[in-house]
């Protein structure tokens, strides 16, 4: 009599081999779960991206330039709050050989590197990851193009240092010609530029070397007198609003700085930065093609001057501060509330295809970034302002690696999941 076939030796192997195939998709049953319990946000911003630009491809039929995705719906990038990072930062400042030495804190003895490791949180998803290689793709025979003064300066030599550890040191240069600084990428033929031109339009601080004059100007309707140069840019960054703060007024030229006798008149301050932003919308309308090009605007880059708005002593400013400000409604006052509104207004008027980085606020807590006192000083210091730092401290620009990093980690989320 034959064995039951179960008990064969052909069947126990089949058995075991089931068993073990059970116990496998099993274990990999759980670490599927596990995974998706442990990055249930992550895979749900993603599913959200994708599905969102589906949707709204579907419904407008037609995609932004360079988008590839989008970020989780309703989720405020320029809303949240600053988090340790061990990570960062992204590089090291002795890595990146572009940094003016106005903006090395470490070489000029900055004693910490706090400042270095704060990671931007949005409240309602997260920032996608600076990914350099796509950026780089992306700009491959193409022209970036960062227009304004020297807060988009720092902004422009930043993205130059996220990316250039990719590149070659035979296929990359950097060189000054007038009013614009060229990061070339032969490899890619592409560039990264920036063009100084504090007020957009023309005006008598134009010269991007000799511009420190006391009586500002800017000449009305003026813009394409520097406009000439950004045509064939394809993804453009605007700012402005620094060099507009002198006061409750200011000086704008009907005419021509050739003419004999200027016609110079004297209006509020919002009323000349609302002429500037109406005047930018305009040419961009006319030189861009929303189609194959990207524009983006930079809100105002606060500075911190007065040390009791936060709380500290009188009479201070943003020298030997090492912490960020964690009231989520600070705002100091020389980041003009009404110019803000100005920006507001003027684009919700318009249908120009424009976006917005609205760095005012999280830059706003970060009153430990600034240059303060560690940076090159173009003027001999006297004995009375190095016994007092207070005086000299430079609380308008920002040390890199820093916060302009995280500046251009919004731009790259606004380029990329708009």
């Amino acid at each position: 009599m034959k064995p039951p076939l179960s008990s064969s030796p052909f069947s126990s192997s089949i058995l075991r081999k089931l068993r073990l195939s059970t116990f496998l998709i099993l274990i990999l049953l759980s670490f599927i779960f596990l995974v998706t319990i442990l990055y249930s946000e992550e895979f749900s911003c993603i599913f959200s991206q994708q599905q969102n630009a589906i949707s709204r491809n579907i419904k407008k039929n037609k995609k932004l330039p360079f988008a590839i995705g989008e970020t989780k719906e309703g989720c405020d990038l320029f809303s949240g709050r600053w988090v340790w990072d061990e990570k960062r930062p992204l590089y090291e400042e002795s890595e990146c050989p572009y940094i003016q030495p106005q903006l090395t804190c470490q070489e000029h003895g900055r004693p910490d590197k706090d400042y270095q490791h704060w990671r931007w949180q949005p409240h309602g998803c997260s920032l996608p990851s600076f990914n350099a290689t796509l950026m780089l793709e992306t700009l491959r025979g193409k022209r970036m193009l960062f227009v304004g003064d020297s807060l988009n300066r720092g902004q422009y030599v930043s993205m130059v240092c996220l990316v250039h550890r990719l590149i070659p040191e035979n296929a990359k240069s950097m060189k000054t010609v007038g009013n614009f600084d060229i990061f070339t990428i032969k490899d890619y033929n592409a560039t990264i530029e920036f063009y100084w031109a504090p007020f957009l339009l023309e005006s008598n601080s134009d010269d991007a070397v000799k511009h420190r004059i006391e009586k500002r100007v800017v000449r009305k309707g003026s813009i394409n007198v520097h406009g000439k140069y950004w045509k064939g840019a394809d993804i453009v960054v605007f700012n402005t609003y620094l060099w507009w703060m002198r006061g409750p007024n200011f000086n704008i030229m009907q005419g021509s700085f050739d003419d004999e006798v200027r016609d110079i008149v004297e209006v509020s301050t919002e009323d000349a930065y609302r002429m500037a932003m109406k005047s930018m919308l305009r040419w961009i309308k006319k030189n861009m093609d929303p189609k194959k090009t990207r524009v983006f605007f930079t809100s105002m880059s606060p500075t911190h001057e007065k040390s009791i708005e936060w709380g500290s002593e009188p009479n201070q400013n943003c020298y030997n501060e090492t912490k960020v400000i964690e009231n989520p409604n600070y705002w100091g006052s020389d980041s003009r509330k009404s110019i803000m509104q100005v920006i507001g207004e003027t684009f919700s008027k318009s249908k120009v295809p424009i976006s917005f980085l609205n760095i005012t606020q999280l830059s706003s807590y970060r009153k430990d970034a600034h240059t303060t006192i560690y940076k090159k000083q173009w003027n001999k210091l006297t004995p009375q302002q190095l016994a007092n730092p207070f005086s000299y401290a430079d609380c308008v620009h920002w040390c890199l690696p820093g916060l302009q990093d995280t500046w251009n980690e919004l731009l790259f989320t606004k380029l990329f999941y708009p």
